[in-house]
């Protein structure tokens, strides 16, 4: 077994960061010592603390993007926003946290009353993607940290290091290090944390086959929540719109932009069939200019490598299977460094496959579907058991409307690309996509739980039905 987790650059394969493997037992012994005291704080100290976090991450913002930029291999640019999204979170938390955890009282018959309040859990573990280290993690960790949980976090074994940079910005802004725990580790320590007895809870971000996983391990565990965001096989349809141009951007803002590492990604196109060659030809025209590169790269590149070289090797695969099972190249992804991760855009025509894998090809692979009629569209968009975002380019109203109301799915967009969605609004979908626990906005939901009390200052009972009178001689 390796005593340590090595994280390399995806761009360069140089050796970034190292630490050594923790232990699943002690960490959230650590956690569960440590909880109990920061939710008995008042909350608007542990809100104080997680504000005094924001300031932290914005001290440190340049670092900490170039660190995010360097691990993941996503451009600069985008390590950025990541960190501004780190640091709005705090303020939408507290928000959310007061809109959706509010505290309310209520009168009641004889002079009582009704109060409703939250409690945290207790000790929550979160587990965290590489294709967002900080941010999607941080969505999570920030609610829990302001309900008064303490959070033991692993982050994926191919950002830890970004992941450990998050947690040291915790404990400077003071949150208390027994609850903002990391466990560094692949998955054995994943898996021994998920099934740790003394966690209260689970907030997971990653595949479906891991979520699903999940679900069936929690199954017996009905008094532990569990959030679950497991991605997506999502659809963009253009249908009636005369800008090809803008429509065409949107395709690839919404496939390609983190190479396709979005769980908001659009991984099928759906086109009416009259537009297919005209909009075909934009798409070429824009995946042509843009450049593939290293993060700190001038120009600045619109997208860096996938993860590593075996992310690399799989959607090559996934690619290659494709075409043999009949599909179509537009575009053939290429891979111009074999011993580095860079991929190009890869776009193939699938409309004459008749069993197309429901799968999420995590990475830039967009799928082509074209049909003349939109109910058909609106089934092959509905034609996925995932439900996370889809998306319909047109300028008919009404076409919009039908597609909302039959969208199987928790973000359904109107001119906008799958992917962006606000922090500021829930985010989550159904299917294979979570649970129907969203997070975002929604976040402060599973991190707390409602508690209702009937309450009086003293104590008045009677009971005025079912007893027999008194007699004399009752004894």
């Amino acid at each position: 077994m390796p005593a340590e987790i090595i994280s390399h650059e995806p761009a360069t394969g140089a050796e970034l960061w190292r630490g050594a493997i923790g232990d699943a037992d002690t960490e959230v012994a650590i956690a569960r010592a440590s909880w109990a005291e920061w939710a008995a704080k008042p909350v608007t100290f542990r809100i104080e603390t997680l504000r005094r976090y924001a300031n932290v991450v914005r001290a440190k913002s340049d670092a900490f993007a170039d660190l995010i930029a360097r691990e993941t291999g996503k451009p600069l640019w985008e390590a950025r926003t990541e960190v501004d999204s780190v640091i709005a979170k705090v303020d939408i938390s507290v928000s959310a946290y007061s809109e959706r955890t509010g505290q309310r009282r209520m009168d009641a018959p004889m002079g009582s009353r009704m109060a409703l309040r939250h409690k945290p859990h207790g000790v929550l573990a979160v587990l965290g993607p590489y294709n967002f280290p900080a941010h999607l993690p941080n969505g999570h960790i920030v609610p829990a940290l302001i309900a008064g949980n303490a959070v033991v976090f692993k982050p994926s074994e191919k950002t830890p290091a970004s992941g450990a940079f998050l947690i040291d910005c915790l404990r400077e802004a003071g949150v208390p290090e027994g609850c903002a725990r990391v466990l560094i580790g692949g998955p054995a320590e994943g898996k021994a944390l998920a099934g740790h007895a003394d966690i209260d809870g689970l907030l997971f971000t990653g595949s479906a086959r891991t979520g699903i996983a999940l679900n069936r391990q929690f199954a017996e565990r009905p008094e532990k929540i569990l959030a679950l965001e497991m991605g997506g096989n999502n659809p963009i349809i253009v249908w009636d719109t005369p800008d090809l141009y803008a429509a065409a951007i949107l395709v690839v803002q919404s496939a390609f932009t983190s190479a396709g590492q979005r769980c908001t990604a659009a991984r099928r196109l759906i086109v009416d069939d009259a537009l297919y060659e005209p909009l075909i030809a934009e798409l070429g025209k824009i995946v042509d200019k843009l450049i593939v590169g290293a993060p700190h790269d001038n120009p600045a590149p619109f997208m860096g490598p996938v993860i590593d070289n075996e992310a690399a090797d799989m959607l090559g695969e996934s690619f290659l299977e494709l075409v043999l099972r009949g599909a179509k190249p537009i575009r053939h992804m290429q891979r111009p460094q074999p011993d580095l991760p860079f991929l190009t855009p890869g776009i193939l025509d699938v409309t004459a496959l008749d069993d197309r894998p429901d799968i999420e090809l995590f990475g830039p692979i967009l799928q082509v579907i074209r049909t003349d009629n939109f109910d058909v569209a609106m089934i092959e968009a509905n034609n996925t058991r995932y439900g996370l975002s889809a998306s319909l380019i047109t300028q008919t109203p009404d076409l919009y409307n039908r597609f909302w109301a039959n969208a199987r799915a928790g973000i359904v967009n109107w001119n906008k690309p799958t992917n962006g969605a606000s922090s500021g609004a829930p985010f989550g979908g159904i299917g294979w996509s979570g649970n129907h626990r969203p997070s975002a906005y929604y976040a402060a939901d599973y991190c707390a739980y409602p508690v209702v009390s009937n309450e009086a200052d003293a104590a008045r009972a009677s009971i005025g039905v079912g007893l027999r009178e008194y007699e004399p001689d009752d004894t």
